[in-house]
């Protein structure tokens, strides 16, 4: 950056000029000395004062000034192109946030690899880098490991710089164009990458990158928008939180699934036995139609309010490619619709033909089978690998706010005179009500032997996920 000043009529004009030490010092061929005056310029007693500022983690200035004619009024490149005269450097210090260095630390015990592009002197970069604890930064003997400069990047092939991107964390003086080259060679390597800048110039990168991250307070507008995403609050923890957060959400939304389809699986396998052996069907539709709408918004939404799983951000990340169910969690849906068709169609055939009930007794039982069943599972499925007391048996109370609600309303379905006219249901005796908890405690252990004895992991296959950090 350079400005230009009037000293008033006749005089000369003043250039100020500042930017990265060897940017200034390639257009200076003098140095400002103790008398005030134009002297000889020691470039390397600047540059290794420069690496002793930087090595301190200290983002370092170089400043020049230039006379021009008077009666010079527009400042053009050539006019600071050379025959500067160099003033001395300023360094300041921008230290981590605590909450940043915790971050880091959080997201690559999550598998999400921080790299850090920027355009500092490679010492400043490597010494911040170490003190924010980014892999990569730190060489076998504990020091500051030098990062690679964009001049260094500039003579690396494309064919070479993937592996380089990929071993490499650290980024100095890089040019914009070398910000996108490294996310496209991120990418060619299967890494999902997340690119967080604040300028003009990592527009192109943001676009890039899988996902865009651009800074709300400091950024600029060209950023947001090439962005798919801006930080209120420019914090790299935020976006720490935010892969928590998404995780959890993740969670529930496949623990919801995996409650929700045996519902279907169970009621569609009854069916078809009932068809298969000639036998009249165990569940009415309009019974089909109660199951499926009362345990959807008292059971199933409850599990959108369980907490996170402890160690939710200590799981390698998820395949993107990886099915939304994995094997183990298919067999699992499996087992439920079965036990949950084997326990609703095994009551009802044992009213029908042992206890001589009539058909609207035994599909209310066959029915409410069903529902105790679901809300049994339901407190196996808030946790796909641990039990309800590992993680809480009160962590979510929504959930047992919702089971007893679904009892009361379940009561209220089979022992009310109005719901019996309305959907064709009967009273059931407290033997019946009984053999139907026990079908529920039942299930709930044997999906908990189940959890122990396959020992899946949830997440599935995993990938290395990388995040460019600006």
């Amino acid at each position: 950056m350079a400005t230009l000043h009037d000293q008033g009529h006749d005089r000369v004009r003043l250039v100020y000029a500042k930017g990265s030490v060897e940017s200034i010092l390639a257009r200076c061929s003098a140095a400002w000395d103790a008398r005030g005056q134009p002297g000889p310029l020691d470039a390397v007693a600047v540059t290794t004062s420069v690496a002793r500022l930087a090595a301190d983690g200290l983002r370092v200035l170089a400043c020049a000034r230039k006379e021009l004619p008077a009666g010079t009024a527009t400042l053009r490149h050539d006019d600071v192109a050379g025959e500067m005269v160099f003033l001395g450097l300023q360094a300041m210090i921008d230290p981590p946030r605590p909450e940043a260095i915790e971050a880091v630390a959080t997201c690559q015990a999550a598998g999400i690899r921080v790299k850090m592009i920027t355009g500092d002197h490679a010492l400043t970069a490597a010494a911040i880098a170490t003190r924010l604890g980014i892999a990569g930064a730190v060489s076998a003997d504990g020091q500051p490991a030098i990062a690679v400069t964009g001049a260094e990047l500039e003579r690396i092939t494309d064919a070479d710089l993937p592996e380089t991107a990929d071993r490499v964390a650290v980024f100095a003086r890089v040019a914009p164009e070398q910000k996108l080259r490294l996310v496209r060679a991120l990418q060619s390597r299967g890494n999902v990458v997340a690119m967080t800048g604040d300028g003009v110039n990592d527009a192109p990168a943001l676009k890039q990158a899988d996902i865009g991250v651009a800074m709300g307070k400091g950024g600029t507008d060209v950023a947001r928008e090439a962005a798919d995403m801006v930080l209120t609050d420019d914090n790299f923890a935020s976006i720490e939180a935010a892969v928590e957060e998404g995780r959890g959400v993740f969670d529930n939304l496949t623990k919801f699934f995996v409650w929700t389809l045996p519902t279907n699986g169970g009621e569609a396998l009854t069916i078809i036995a009932a068809i298969v052996v000639g036998a009249s069907l165990p569940i009415a539709p309009v019974q089909i139609l109660w199951i499926n709408m009362t345990t959807a918004i008292l059971l199933g939404l409850m599990l959108a309010f369980e907490p996170k799983e402890p160690g939710v951000m200590d799981r390698p990340p998820r395949d993107p490619q990886a099915p939304l169910l994995s094997p183990d969690i298919t067999k699992r849906i499996g087992l439920v619709s079965l036990l949950l068709s084997a326990g609703a169609y095994g009551v009802f055939l044992w009213l029908r033909r042992w206890n001589g009930a009539s058909l609207e007794e035994a599909r209310t039982a066959a029915t409410t089978v069903f529902v105790v069943g679901e809300m049994f599972y339901l407190f196996n499925c808030r946790s796909l690998t641990r039990s309800m007391f590992e993680i809480g048996l009160f962590a979510n109370r929504p959930a047992i706010w919702g089971s007893a609600a679904m009892i009361a309303l379940q009561v209220f379905f089979t022992q009310s005179p109005i719901m019996n006219r309305l959907f064709h249901t009967r009273p059931l005796s407290l033997e019946t009500w009984g053999v139907i908890t026990l079908f529920g405690v039942v299930l709930y252990a044997i999906i908990e032997i189940e959890k122990r004895l396959v020992g899946y992991r949830l997440q599935g296959a995993t990938f290395r996920r990388e995040g460019a950090s600006n």
